[in-house]
């Protein structure tokens, strides 16, 4: 046997044998289910539930916890009720974990109500005790999706306060269409109990926290966000939001984001009077 043809053989036996491994690789990850029962990490161990009379929502496991450090917290879980009527503003948060990677970043949603009282909805990893996060990983069905339901000194007040790399911007969001603000809080409470009855794989590029935020958008108003590389990366969204009207603007792009940092505001909180009050001044 030929030279070439040896080195031929050699490539068809590891082609055939690369394929037999990710096919039982492929075989294996989607024969996983994904479960709300396992030893979650305290600060995902509980799902919200919503309970809907009339115009009144009912969220019980409400997260508020008072965080120290990203170790260090008071566990607390609340029940509340909110007046869908009452909603008149969304904000977006967008949490850049490291600024030599400025791909990536998380996203938040508040909703405020015309009592003064903020509502966020953080959608996450759903980690397991002793799992960390990894991208690749999140690829394989390793991490079940939560909708994290919490007040903002605890969602927000935990990437402000207690991690050294994070920058956080805060945006009052553009919302088109009368009454949406509402509908887009129902979608976003309808599918945190259908996550209850039916859990979900996170998934790294179609099933994350800036996905699911566009999927809501577009279901209240048809093709709000269009199509764009910044969904699968929000770090990037900045050109995106400003491109497409979803935020409010305060001069420049550039002025924009500059103004909406709220680290040191949130730092700076004495936390006595209202949080969501504080990195808005």
């Amino acid at each position: 046997m030929g030279a070439t043809a040896t080195l031929t053989a050699v490539l068809t036996v590891f082609t055939a044998l690369a394929f037999l491994f990710l096919a039982a690789v492929w075989i294996r990850v989607h024969k996983l289910r994904p479960s709300n029962d396992r030893s979650w990490v305290n600060d995902n161990e509980r799902n919200a539930t919503i309970e809907f009379d009339g115009d009144i929502a009912k969220i019980t496991n409400l997260r508020d916890f008072n965080w120290r450090s990203s170790k260090d917290f008071d566990e607390r879980w609340i029940n509340e009720d909110y007046d869908l009527k009452e909603v008149e503003s969304i904000w977006l948060t967008l949490e850049y974990f490291d600024q030599k990677l400025r791909q990536m970043a998380h996203t938040i949603l508040s909703f405020e109500f015309k009592d003064g009282r903020r509502l966020a909805c953080s959608i996450e990893v759903r980690r397991e005790k002793g799992e960390r996060y990894h991208p690749v990983r999140g690829l394989f069905r390793e991490y079940e999706l939560i909708y994290v339901w919490a007040k903002e000194s605890d969602v927000i007040g935990v990437r402000t306060r207690c991690r050294k790399n994070s920058v956080t911007h805060l945006f009052k969001a553009v919302v088109l269409g009368e009454g949406n603000e509402r509908r887009m809080l129902e979608s976003y409470l309808n599918r945190t109990n259908d996550l209850v009855a039916s859990p979900e794989w996170y998934n790294t590029l179609t099933n994350t926290c800036t996905t699911n935020i566009v999927r809501h958008v577009n279901e209240v108003y048809p093709g709000r966000v269009p199509r764009a590389i910044s969904i699968l990366m929000p770090g990037l969204s900045p050109k995106l939001l400003e491109r497409a009207n979803l935020i409010k603007m305060s001069g420049t792009l550039d002025e924009t984001l500059a103004a909406s940092v709220i680290d040191a505001k949130a730092k700076a909180w004495d936390g006595e009077s209202d949080f969501g009050d504080a990195i808005r001044a």
